[in-house]
């Protein structure tokens, strides 16, 4: 039986965005409701640093939607991607410095059927590929939009797993701001 690990916002509290970027593969993103824990090892993820990012929310200035980008790091940025599909993201850095890591591909570790009943029973090399598959699956939605990661139902994790094959590339799903290679991938 897994038991819940230590909250990976302590050490990360206001963190240079790219460093957590790094830092977060491996790390296992929960969802817990109703006595169910489901989870996944997170291995892909993109940055979205500020204003000065044409990709990120927060390009366009503060608005009510984007409004935890700007509040305090280790808080969950959850929102409605085209009226179709939920995204979460951790907010990093400090309040009134909008940056994000999105969460975009987990490994399943715990709840597995409970994420194929929420997916409609795909196969586990599909159930979380893709940040809208891993928000369905884990049964996250706008209701986890600016909660805390650290404590919250939704919250990430440290479960102590190592990462493999790490590789930087371009951010993807985008049209604009392609040119950085703020997107991680890795093997658990």
């Amino acid at each position: 039986m897994t038991t819940a690990g230590a909250s990976v916002w302590t050490s990360w509290h206001g963190a240079p965005t790219l460093d957590v970027l790094r830092a977060i593969l491996g790390k296992v993103l929960v969802h817990e409701r109703r006595g169910r824990r489901v989870s996944g090892i997170i291995v892909e993820a993109e940055a979205y640093l500020g204003e000065d990012d044409s990709a990120c929310h927060a390009a366009a200035g503060r608005t009510r939607r984007n409004a935890p980008l700007y509040g305090p790091p280790g808080q969950a940025y959850v929102y409605l991607n085209y009226w179709l599909h939920h995204l979460v993201n951790a907010v990093t850095e400090g309040e009134g410095r909008p940056a994000a890591v999105l969460i975009r591909a987990l490994v399943p570790h715990e709840g597995v059927d409970l994420m194929r009943r929420q997916r409609g029973g795909v196969g586990l090399d599909r159930l979380c590929a893709g940040p809208g598959n891993l928000s369905k699956a884990l049964g996250i939605d706008l209701r986890h939009n600016a909660t805390d990661l650290a404590c919250g139902p939704v919250r990430l994790e440290d479960h102590g797993f190592s990462v493999t094959d790490v590789e930087y590339s371009s951010r993807i799903g985008i049209r604009v701001g392609t040119d950085r290679l703020w997107r991680v991938t890795a093997h658990v």
